[in-house]
């Protein structure tokens, strides 16, 4: 029997953490290969530490022989990026870090595995994805995640600004949200820690940071019981890469649903779209957010598995947690009626070939608003009809 009553954490991290910043080059990378060939197929790593920034993995162009000429970008592309979220430390600054570029060719055993022996085009990868949506929120997201991404997007933007100059692209949000009767009332705890760029004690930064919390958040949320640990450590100056080594997929739960549902294991950033790990995650959570928007159910998981050179998904669960107005069976069967689970079916429903990975990178993969450039068109609750028809 499902909990009604209960408290529950998740947290975020700003686009200058160092994991993050990792993502967002990652990303910027596949976004550079996809502009100029949709069909790119790119798995790329980055590592960033104290005035260094380490990019490597695979890259397959359908004409191979430009791939040397596209390579001459990357060292700007990271630089531009490192110079966006707002690095200029002495020891992390976008015009004098060190960039090392190691991207190669496309094993040709994966390029097999992606084509397949019979010409149909195969998943990437073996693994499982899983797709989770809730009527907690407007969004249908888990209110701890979004609301921390919330948070953080609000200081970026003021940051950036330049409304409040003296903080540092470096933070980490976590709320302890309380439940009654299965939906969000209120927070218990707020915790925050930013980079500052001047000296400040832990109240200096809070009188900074309270009001744009209190403007993200339900009003009635935070009350007088409400607990604030605002920088607890004290001074936090050196941030990012600096302060911490960043690599790569390493903030999974983050990039999803903040812990409240399942997570295959694959991280996103740097992957193209044959990747299941990032396109069947993005389906996954497509359908789960199509069948709550149905009125199938109040929360919705979706796993689907895959094989590698295997085009077909082996399999299609739903859960619906005991608040399905539909048979979790019939949903799936609806599922897998209503959409091609193959890469490419995936590719071509939610148009996934395109520029549109860099904004990914920070502040969450879902949840967001669909975009007219295809940004994030698997959060469209455009296959609400379809699915009602399958049932």
């Amino acid at each position: 029997m499902a909990r009604n009553n209960y408290t529950f954490t998740s947290e975020s991290v700003s686009e200058g953490h160092p994991d993050k910043v990792c993502d967002r080059i990652s990303d910027a990378v596949l976004d550079a290969f996809l502009a100029e060939d949709p069909l790119a197929r790119v798995a790329c790593e980055t590592f960033a530490t104290t005035n260094r920034v380490v990019i490597g993995g695979e890259v397959g162009l359908t004409d191979q022989e430009k791939l040397h000429e596209y390579m001459g970008h990357i060292d700007q592309i990271a630089r531009d990026c490192i110079k966006d979220i707002g690095y200029e430390q002495d020891k992390f600054h976008w015009q004098t870090c060190e960039i090392t570029n190691l991207l190669h060719e496309q094993s040709a055993h994966i390029a097999q595995g992606v084509t397949g022996e019979r010409g149909d085009e195969g998943a990437g990868d073996q693994g499982i994805m899983f797709g989770y949506a809730t009527t907690e929120t407007d969004a249908l997201m888990p209110a701890p995640i979004q609301f921390s991404h919330a948070i953080l997007r609000r200081l970026a933007e003021v940051r950036k600004s330049g409304v409040e100059p003296v903080l540092g692209p470096d933070a980490k949000s976590q709320l302890s949200v309380i439940y009654e009767n299965g939906m969000p009332v209120g927070v218990s705890s707020i915790v925050l820690s930013t980079q500052h760029l001047e000296e400040m004690t832990s109240d200096q930064v809070r009188e900074v940071v309270e009001p744009y919390i209190r403007e993200v958040l339900p009003e009635a949320w935070i009350t007088d019981k409400t607990e604030w640990h605002v920088n607890p450590t004290g001074s936090f100056m050196i941030g990012g890469p600096d302060g911490d080594a960043g690599l790569t997929g390493r903030k999974i739960i983050v990039d999803t649903y903040g812990g409240a549902a399942p997570h295959g294991g694959g991280a996103f950033s740097g992957k193209d779209p044959t990747k299941v790990d990032r396109s069947a995650a993005y389906a996954a959570r497509y359908l789960a957010k199509n069948v709550v928007a149905a009125g199938m159910a109040e929360r919705c998981t979706i796993q689907l598995s895959y094989a590698i050179g295997v085009a077909r998904p082996l399999s299609i669960y739903a859960d619906t947690h005991g608040t399905g107005e539909v048979d979790p069976a019939d949903i799936e069967r609806a599922v897998a009626k209503s959409m091609d689970l193959t890469p490419r079916g995936i590719r071509e429903k939610l148009q996934l070939n395109k520029p549109i990975y860099q904004r990914t990178a920070a502040y969450g993969h879902f949840g967001r608003e669909p975009e007219a450039d295809g940004g994030f068109s698997w959060e469209k609750t455009d296959l609400v009809d379809t699915l009602k028809k399958a049932v």
